[in-house]
């Protein structure tokens, strides 16, 4: 009986373990899709509009990041 128990415990810790890398990925997905919109859409802007906007060319990549962290 303790067999039967012991091996349903560690089927449980792989499908909690599972779910978890899945949700991890999904995760690092939808931040992946946030930084790169972000990115491109900074990207494409011209150096005048950019210096509108205050941002300078080389911190689009660190913009970007900081959009994504928050998902």
């Amino acid at each position: 009986m303790a067999i039967a128990h012991d091996t349903a415990r560690r089927h449980g810790a792989l499908a909690y373990r599972f779910d978890e890398a899945v949700s991890a990925l999904r995760r690092f997905r939808a931040r992946r899709a946030a930084f790169n919109q972000t990115y491109n859409e900074l990207a494409i802007l011209s150096d005048r509009e950019l210096n509108d906007l205050g941002i300078a060319r080389s911190d689009i990549a660190a913009i970007a990041r900081e959009s994504a962290a928050g998902i």
